[in-house]
């Protein structure tokens, strides 16, 4: 379970081939100062962009640590499977503060980035959702893109899919790898959990069908 809060921004260093076929999956090894892997141990969980990866090999001295992740887990979210910069949250503890959202750490669905400009101070960030997510997202609710609990601005349903806007602060822009984000990128989403269990309970024995996860 996770917050949404980031703690840290690491690099994905290599990534490296599990087989010769689509079938196989990849592991990353990814860098990030010393110090944040100082209360780490082989399998913790660490969101990486929002999604749960288990730490299968550490090297705490180095900043150095490897996730493995499997065929399925790649054709679901965006960003994994190339190196560059990424989002972490370490796993939440049973005293720590709540400062975000309830974050399962599994991904939903793969969003769209439409616009990411300044406003003001601030920065206008715009994304389109798939269709099926559009009646999880509400003005004000809560939305995680790429492993940031962020809040919606306006929500409008499209022929497209569902667009929404989020208003981020330097803060978030400065401490995230979001600021790295452009126009046509693909993000991670997961939606509010409340919102998922509402949606069951509503759609019970209706036959209806239920957003992937």
């Amino acid at each position: 379970m996770f917050t949404g809060i980031i703690t840290a921004v690491g690099q994905i260093a290599e990534v490296l081939e599990q087989g010769a076929s689509s079938a196989h999956g990849k592991q990353l090894q990814l860098q990030v100062t010393p110090a944040y892997l100082a209360d780490v141990g082989l399998g913790d969980s660490i969101a990486i962009n929002g999604a749960c990866m288990t730490v299968t090999a550490l090297d705490a001295a180095a900043g150095r640590f490897s996730i493995d992740i499997s065929a399925e887990s790649l054709a679901r979210t965006a960003g994994l499977d190339r190196t560059g910069p990424v989002n972490l949250e370490k796993a939440l503890r049973a005293h720590d503060r709540l400062g975000g959202h309830i974050v399962s750490g599994h991904v939903d669905g793969i969003g769209t980035v439409t616009r990411f400009e300044p406003v003001g101070e601030s920065w206008l960030f715009g994304l389109l959702a798939p269709r099926e997510l559009g009646k999880f997202l509400a003005y004000k609710g809560s939305i995680t893109v790429n492993g940031v609990s962020l809040t919606v601005n306006q929500v409008q349903d499209t022929a497209e899919g569902c667009a929404f806007t989020i208003n981020l602060i330097p803060h978030t822009v400065q401490n995230t790898a979001l600021g790295s984000l452009k126009a046509g990128d693909k993000v991670n989403l997961e939606i509010d959990l409340i919102a998922r269990y509402v949606e069951r309970m509503l759609t019970a024995g209706t036959n209806r069908p239920q957003a992937a996860t």
